[in-house]
């Protein structure tokens, strides 16, 4: 009996100013790791802010980069400037058009908004912009999308001269379509030889953008400033030309296509 008493447990009083000590001990908290976690948190915001700050600028750079190397930064014209001031810099409005496709419906520039555009001006009677127009078909098939447009406007009097010189630079083993006594071509002769040459249609947009009397310019094409073609407006979703391009380019270059999507992924 005397060994099974020495095994029971044995109480202990606590003093009150003991027990005051002990519960001041157990609910003390240590400042150290708390400022050490805020200051780490802290950091990390600042990071993830300047992150996000870095990401947009970086784009905008490359974008730059991209069409400066592709020669995108051409002086402003007056025409496309606001207010018909000289000295602008881009981004500018790109100025409103309408015209007509080979269906003979009324297409508008701002039709496309929304989309990224590149628009195209040339001519038939322009060798240069049939020399350009194998590259921009290229591009214009590998960069299809619903976020990407390219739309060209022909300085012609008629579609049979235009959607005729896309077959020579597209198609030229393909014919072309038969004129008529007065050197034009019918739309059914046209429609027959341009789905001949290209049974799956074409990767672009061709709007008729007629000259009027002996020039050879269109009238929209003029009011936009241009003299000559081929010249080329990359317009951004706003509707705004975001870079400008004088005379011909490659299109399916590297430097090229970064350019245009550089717009596009924005």
């Amino acid at each position: 009996m005397a060994d099974d008493k020495q095994d029971l447990p044995v109480a202990k009083v606590i003093r009150k100013d003991e027990a005051q000590n002990t519960d001041r001990r157990a609910v003390v908290i240590d400042p150290v790791p708390i400022l050490t976690g805020g200051a780490v948190a802290l950091v990390g915001v600042a990071v993830l802010l300047v992150f996000l700050w870095m990401v947009p600028n970086a784009a905008a750079r490359e974008s730059q980069a991209a069409c400066r190397g592709l020669g995108g930064y051409n002086d402003v014209v007056p025409q496309l400037c606001p207010g018909g001031e000289a000295g602008c810099t881009l981004p500018v409005p790109a100025p409103e058009f309408t015209a007509l496709d080979i269906t003979g419906k009324q297409v508008k520039l701002s039709d496309f908004r929304g989309k990224v555009v590149l628009l195209n001006f040339w001519a038939s009677w322009c060798g240069v912009c049939k020399a350009e127009k194998p590259s921009l078909s290229g591009m214009a098939k590998e960069m299809a999308s619903g976020d990407f447009q390219v739309v060209t406007l022909a300085s012609d009097h008629n579609f049979g001269d235009a959607m005729s010189a896309v077959i020579q630079s597209l198609a030229p083993a393909s014919p072309l379509p038969p004129r008529d006594p007065n050197g034009q071509v019918t739309m059914p002769n046209l429609k027959a030889a341009f789905e001949r040459a290209f049974p799956n249609n074409i990767p672009f947009q061709v709007l008729l953008d007629p000259p009027q009397g002996d020039d050879n310019i269109g009238t929209i094409t003029q009011r936009w400033g241009i003299k000559a073609v081929p010249e080329s407006a990359l317009i951004d979703r706003k509707g705004n030309i975001r870079a400008y391009f004088v005379n011909k380019r490659d299109w399916e270059t590297p430097v090229a296509q970064t350019c245009l999507r550089s717009v596009i992924d924005e």
